[in-house]
């Protein structure tokens, strides 16, 4: 089991659309996934079509209560393979109720051990901060995947994000390393664009993906729907990205 944080302490750079996206598109091949909602917005989870009012256990239980992990993960009734530890709105109070916890940086970590034979990919997608939420996620990943918007400001955080991650592995979890850095957003007609895409080169080098994810009307639409973007439009521009970017992080798995 590997598990992957999906992970920006920036806001709207694609992060939830690049996890539920490729989680839907490796169940789709065949690979037991099970995606971790561990922000409070809960979009993983109503991207995937489930109703936050419905939902009797989440993340939120795990990382506050002795709750047995498995009694947390659903399956998806859209896509064979695929499950969900999903996130409720309470979740946002469990920072507050961590500062008491003994081993708050490893609780997810320590409940994750449960379940090492249930599935090939585990993927977290963390919130847009650094808080308790996040530092569980990081101290329980083997890798980092680190969507970047194709927008000037994009290079300001870059930055800070490895500063987090070599802060994470310098104290809390010291086999962490990069998974990837998917572009999104991307429009190359856009001279800005393209000068983002050879600073983050310089900067991360061959863990940059060759496939970047365009701006697409349809991709922005499909979380809306419940819907990851091959359920709902499988012929548009990014479900095509999505469906390259599954194939190119799986020949980066057989080559590391």
């Amino acid at each position: 089991m590997k598990i992957i944080c999906v992970f920006n302490q920036k806001g709207g750079v694609g992060k939830t659309t690049t996890n539920i996206n490729l989680c839907s598109y490796l169940a789709m091949e065949g690979y037991k996934v099970l995606t971790i909602d561990i922000d409070p917005q809960g979009n993983t989870t109503s991207g995937l079509g489930f109703d936050k009012k419905k939902i009797k256990n989440s993340i939120y239980d795990v990382l506050t209560t002795d709750i047995d992990i498995n009694e947390t993960i659903i399956e998806s009734s859209l896509i064979k393979n695929l499950y969900v530890l999903p996130s409720i709105v309470s979740l946002a109070g469990a920072e507050v109720e961590l500062i008491e916890k003994e081993n708050r940086e490893t609780i997810l970590k320590d409940k994750l051990n449960n379940i090492k034979e249930k599935f090939d990919y585990v993927f977290i997608d963390c919130p847009p901060s650094l808080g308790f939420l996040t530092i569980n996620a990081l101290t329980a990943s083997d890798t980092v995947l680190i969507p970047i918007q194709c927008e000037f400001y994009a290079l300001e955080g870059v930055g800070q994000l490895v500063n987090t991650i070599n802060l994470v592995k310098k104290s809390l979890n010291r086999h962490i390393e990069v998974e990837g850095v998917i572009l999104t957003m991307y429009d190359r007609r856009n001279n800005l664009c393209n000068d983002v895409t050879t600073e983050v080169k310089k900067y991360f080098k061959n863990k940059v993906y060759s496939t970047t994810i365009p701006r697409n009307i349809r991709l922005a639409e499909a979380p809306s729907f419940g819907l990851p973007i091959m359920l709902y439009d499988e012929k548009c521009k990014g479900a095509e990205a999505f469906s390259l970017v599954s194939k190119e992080f799986l020949s980066r798995q057989k080559e590391s």
